[in-house]
């Protein structure tokens, strides 16, 4: 509905994150109101909005930034294309909201950030796995020192997809692929839980046939404690693989927690269920925990916290309004940048970097 106090929002570009993630949320969220798109086929966004008479949909991304009335710029572009729309949405006066990756270098990433500063405008990036229930099950535990201190962290991203698909995601572009993808994702949440890594170690491959873009990593990051006591973190993805394990698993000095199965959110926002329906962002694969007490092991069940993406989009809409918190600040997702291109950097050079 429209209202003048709401904050007007155009979506660049109509693929899948937009159609599946951005849109919907942004239509959930009180006091924004999705305004704009740009896109080459117009006809695609108006068979999902039919009813939307007042939204404009631009030819250009061009054109979008343009519109006066546009207050918040959303970019889930190919990655290549992130700087580029970002740094001239926020030379426009735009906010903006960039799909991770926030680039594809790190010295982009920071000119951004400084970009955002010096122009007092919000710039944030959709890290959105930071919201997912089972990784928000974890905060909880080892913000509780469930399993006291923590010794070895295993995130997995596992899919069976052997078909490769005509899509810049698996194309030869800078910025393309799983590591940029997935591990991103799974970079960001290790951050999140334990911070910086001190090394880390790539072996990446494109493993199926005809692949054009790494389709395979498996990561291993090292944290060592002024103590001496290291933590070690494993982080892999891949796109063959038919019997998948655990999503996480997390060792510590008195016991594990094992847990099973992706969050439902995504899956959930590709059928067309929307945040406020009445199982959102549950996740009914419950953790394992198995704890040393008295000299036993007892093993319980876990239920994980509820998923909520939509906190995301409500927290810019504060960090705007209100000068709240930016719920991912682009320094932020520069550091998972760095990270990246360490990854990288290890894979070609088949060594442990120094981070």
């Amino acid at each position: 509905m429209t209202n003048s106090n709401n904050l007007k929002v155009g979506i660049i570009g109509y693929g899948y994150a937009t159609k599946t993630f951005h849109a919907p949320l942004i239509k959930e969220t009180a006091g924004l109101e999705l305004a704009a798109f740009s896109s080459s086929d117009a006809s695609k966004v108006r068979a999902d909005y039919p009813d939307a008479a007042e939204m404009a949909v631009e030819n250009t991304p061009e054109e979008l930034i343009a519109r006066a009335d546009i207050d918040l710029v959303i970019i889930p572009t190919p990655n290549q294309t992130h700087f580029p729309l970002a740094e001239q949405a926020l030379l426009s006066g735009k906010h903006v909201v960039v799909d991770k990756p926030v680039t594809v270098t790190s010295s982009d990433a920071h000119k951004l950030a400084r970009l955002a500063h010096e122009r007092g405008l919000t710039l944030s990036v959709f890290h959105n796995r930071r919201l997912d229930g089972d990784f928000l099950t974890i905060k909880k535990l080892i913000a509780e020192n469930v399993l006291s201190r923590i010794v070895h962290f295993e995130s997995h991203f596992d899919r069976f997809r052997p078909q490769v698909l005509s899509r810049w995601r698996e194309s030869e572009t800078a910025g393309s692929g799983i590591w940029y993808d997935l591990g991103s994702h799974l970079l960001d949440q290790t951050v999140q839980l334990f911070g910086k890594p001190d090394t880390i170690h790539l072996n990446q491959l494109k493993a199926r046939d005809g692949a054009q873009s790494t389709d395979f990593f498996h990561a291993t990051l090292q944290y060592e404690s002024p103590a001496g006591k290291p933590l070690l973190v494993i982080l892999h993805a891949s796109t063959l693989a038919a019997i998948t394990g655990a999503r996480f698993l997390l060792h510590g000095t008195t016991g594990s927690f094992e847990k099973h199965g992706l969050d439902t959110q995504e899956d959930a926002l590709k059928s067309g269920i929307r945040p406020g329906a009445k199982d959102w962002g549950i996740d009914s694969n419950c953790g394992t925990l198995k704890i040393l007490k008295d000299g036993n092991l007892n093993e319980t069940s876990v239920v994980n916290e509820r998923g909520d993406y939509l906190r995301y989009y409500a927290q810019i809409r504060d960090a705007i309004r209100l000068q709240a918190p930016n719920p991912v600040p682009p320094e932020e997702a520069a550091l998972i940048i760095e990270l990246i291109e360490a990854g990288e950097k290890s894979a070609l050079e088949a060594r442990t970097i120094v981070v």
